[in-house]
């Protein structure tokens, strides 16, 4: 579980975050939306150590992330998988040195160990047989597919997805969503999506939150959405159809 109390953030002081208090809850697909600029982002990168909040608390499972020193960080963010919006990988790196670098950088595993944990993470995506193949020699959703592997080699307890629809065509999006909601099912993680895909939210969100100029205006489940009476959220829903 990851909870935030009262967080707060400003650049050059211009307020992004506005007291955010909100649960995420563990074997759940947590789906944060807003505008562009509604600060979702800066929550991410607050949430995973990128930025320093202002003010507030961020606990991972009753662990204090905003009072640890940077070293302290380490251990929790040993824990973190990212799916980034443009995949990130290593352009130079194979596929199978790719899903392997987090297990380099974070584990003293034997190179044997290694290979039969990126190969188990491969097959759990549906990508066997392609360990020697770049970045640019595979498709955007297998990249995707690719970048999820990478997530989750260290056998995580939390997965933070940005815009992870971006750039995908509609039936690769289902397939991608299709597939965090299976993992994060599967392994119990905790897993917060940034998303403006609204086929996104209704098929696999189980709780929904709205962001707006740096506030939580609601939040609740993807079957309260359309239900609910927050202008502001059904504004951007209106808008998110156009």
């Amino acid at each position: 579980m990851i909870e935030l109390i009262n967080l707060n953030k400003s650049f050059n002081g211009i307020e992004v975050l506005n007291n955010i208090s909100v649960v995420f809850e563990p074997g759940k697909t947590n789906l944060v939306i807003g505008a562009s600029g509604s600060g979702k982002s800066v929550l991410m990168k607050c949430m995973v150590g990128l930025e320093r909040p202002d003010s507030g608390h961020i606990f991972y499972d009753g662990r204090d992330f905003t009072a640890l020193e940077h070293h302290e960080m380490r251990e929790v963010r040993r824990e973190i998988g990212m799916l980034f919006q443009g995949t990130a990988l290593f352009d130079s790196l194979s596929v199978e040195e790719n899903v392997g670098f987090p297990l380099k950088m974070f584990t003293a595993l034997s190179l044997s160990e290694r290979l039969d944990r990126v190969n188990f993470c491969l097959k759990r995506v549906n990508l066997e047989g392609i360990n020697t193949k770049y970045p640019a020699e595979i498709s955007g959703g297998m990249k995707k597919r690719v970048g999820i592997a990478r997530a989750i080699a260290l056998d995580i307890k939390y997965l933070f997805c940005d815009e992870p629809n971006s750039g995908l065509d509609p039936i690769t999006s289902r397939v991608i969503d299709n597939l965090i909601k299976e993992i994060t099912e599967e392994f119990n993680i905790t897993t917060i999506i940034n998303s403006h895909d609204m086929k996104t939210v209704f098929e696999i969100g189980d709780k929904v939150v709205f962001i707006h100029n740096g506030e939580k205006w609601w939040d609740g489940t993807k079957s309260d959405v359309r239900n609910s009476n927050n202008e502001e959220l059904q504004k951007f829903l209106d808008a998110s159809y156009l």
